[in-house]
Order: C-alpha cells, then sequence, then structure tokens
C-alpha cells in the first residue's frame, strides 16, 4: 500500500461534507485502465467517501496515467 504521510498530516481533522464524521487515513482501492493500487488516503468511516486530494490527482496520479497510456 502507498503511503503519503505529509498529505494525511495536512487533512488530519477535515470532516465528511456528506455526514460531518471525521475523515481518517484507510486503504482505498483506485483502478485504471484495469490496474488496481492499493493507496492510504482520507476516509469517512461511516459512509466510506474518500478525499482524494488535488495535488495528489495531479500530481502521481496523473505521472502513474501517462506511464499506463504510453503502455
Amino acid at each position: 500500500m502507498q503511503r503519503f504521510p505529509e498529505l494525511m498530516e495536512k487533512y488530519r481533522g477535515w470532516r465528511c461534507a456528506a455526514c460531518g464524521e471525521e475523515m481518517t487515513p484507510g486503504p482505498v482501492a483506485l483502478e485504471y485502465m484495469g490496474n488496481e493500487f492499493v493507496v492510504e488516503l482520507p476516509v469517512c468511516k461511516t459512509c466510506g467517501q474518500v478525499l482524494v486530494p488535488e495535488e495528489l490527482a495531479l500530481g502521481k496520479m496523473h505521472e502513474v496515467e501517462q506511464i499506463l497510456e504510453d503502455k
């Protein structure tokens, strides 16, 4: 599982917009082009909403997308 401790610290204490519960780090399975990746992201333990931070989506995830598309 890929971890991003600096992001987890930045989003500590955030609350779920759907139910108001605190988001806590948890494993999330992401799939792209038939490939599955498990990463640690802020997750609402009550309703399952996941926060994908913008810097992760536009940074590391974008890099992985480019690599997979170039194959």
